[in-house]
């Protein structure tokens, strides 16, 4: 494998525009693109419409074109969502690609990365408890524990999780409710983290977020619970797009991770 910067360099971009995670994998601080607004290439959109259990080989097929344009003398760059734990430790596996046409280094890659999604495992999470307290303490009125919409999330696919009974324990606990438990890449806050532009319009993006309805069916936002700053704290640095490498060296780009299935399904506006 290539050093991380040796790798951006094919892109241009210098490396105090880099923020290293070890020798092969860096975040890209969005400097990096100012100057960049009329730059333009050509866009490949890889797809696939037959789901199979064991995927369907887009990451493959993507890598492996992405390896035959740098033979062929091009610049390329290929860009994928972030593996999610679930289906690695399923069926499906990583999500790095097959075969010689991968991107590494694999391990990182698949499990943990940078911590783009635990920091945003910890984001809906810390607001799912937030709403509970803000029902707990009638901080909205009318905002009751069955207009509660915010579920929790998990990168385990945990069956015993899809439904439950929270807030047992008596009066001193959160409210007694039915709830469940989603994988982090089914969380709203990782598909607007793909949609969002910069971290400012993360906020913006964040604090109009639906968390329930009140008695009379008034939607409740997160801007209301006064909290878009504490998720911002555990998003700070999820923004930047995280830089890796093809086996055969070309640069990758991989970041954010919303399933195709309940949300957009591909990897963010940035990268």
């Amino acid at each position: 494998m290539l050093p991380v910067n040796q790798v951006a360099g094919q892109l241009g971009i210098p490396q105090e525009h880099l923020v290293p995670y070890g020798h092969y994998k860096a975040k890209i601080s969005l400097d990096a693109l100012q100057g960049r607004e009329n730059q333009r290439g050509k866009l490949i959109v890889v797809t696939g419409i037959t789901p199979t259990p064991a995927g369907e080989g887009k990451t493959t097929t993507s890598v492996g074109l992405t390896q035959g344009l740098g033979k062929l003398g091009h610049k390329a760059v290929v860009t994928l969502r972030e593996p999610t734990l679930g289906p690695i430790f399923g069926i499906k596996g990583g999500g790095t690609g097959g075969g010689m046409a991968r991107v590494v280094p694999e391990d990182d890659i698949n499990i943990h990365f940078t911590g783009d999604a635990h920091a945003v495992a910890s984001a809906h999470n810390l607001l799912a408890a937030l709403v509970d307290n803000a029902v707990f303490r009638g901080q909205i009125p009318g905002f009751q524990p069955t207009g509660i919409q915010w579920s929790r999330v998990t990168d385990a696919s945990d069956r015993s999780l899809r439904s439950l009974i929270a807030g047992v324990g008596g009066s001193n606990n959160s409210p007694l409710r039915e709830t469940r438990f989603d994988i982090v890449s089914a969380s709203e806050i990782m598909a607007i983290l793909a949609l969002a532009a910069d971290p400012e319009d993360l906020r913006q993006r964040l604090s109009r977020m639906v968390v329930g309805f009140s008695d009379s069916g008034e939607p409740v936002n997160v801007e209301q619970l006064g909290v878009v700053g504490s998720l911002m704290t555990l998003l700070r640095h999820t923004t930047m797009p995280n830089m890796v490498q093809t086996l055969e060296g070309q640069p990758s780009i991989i970041h954010a991770g919303p399933f195709g299935n309940i949300a957009h399904g591909c990897s963010s506006i940035i990268g």
